[in-house]
């Protein structure tokens, strides 16, 4: 039996939930799948096209941007940022119209099976962080990250 429990507003029509999902007051939502037995904590934003493996714990204010695959078992810490585009710009010119979607350039994060990222990290575009790595709080990950690597600071330096 599918138990679902959510508590609170800002789910999309087009998410895709897996059985036993745990999504708590307020969210933004949209175009994501969201693997069983996740848990999603209050005030998170999860974008168009981000894949949530089984079995993580999203922290309260983490934001995840459309296009990143996180695996299965990894612990997103509160406050965490996880970007994909290298050129933010709201407008093509000065001047002009804001930028629609197809105009922008986005570059997938992809976040491996067992994965910590600690609280107010910042993970940049196009970045690999490998199985069971763990990345420090407040760390800002600028490249890719082994596996089973631990790092730290900003920009993130492996320590183990």
């Amino acid at each position: 039996m599918t138990r679902l429990r959510i508590e609170g507003t800002g789910l999309a029509h087009d998410v895709t939930l897996g059985e036993d999902v745990e999504i708590w007051k307020p969210v933004n939502l949209w175009g994501c799948t969201i693997g069983a037995g996740t848990r999603i904590a209050a005030f998170v934003e999860i974008q168009r096209d981000a894949v949530i493996g089984e079995r993580c714990n999203i922290g309260t204010g983490a934001f995840i941007a459309a296009e990143t695959t996180i695996g299965d078992g990894c612990f997103i810490g509160q406050g965490v940022r996880i970007c994909n585009c290298r050129e933010p710009r709201a407008t093509a010119w000065p001047g002009g119209p804001l930028k629609e979607g197809h105009q922008w350039k986005c570059e997938p994060v992809i976040i491996e099976a067992g994965v910590s990222i600690g609280a107010n990290a910042t993970v940049l575009p196009g970045v690999h962080i490998g199985i069971e790595a763990m990345v420090g709080a407040g760390a800002v990950v600028t490249r890719d990250v082994a596996h089973c690597a631990t790092v730290v600071g900003n920009p993130a330096r492996q320590v183990s």
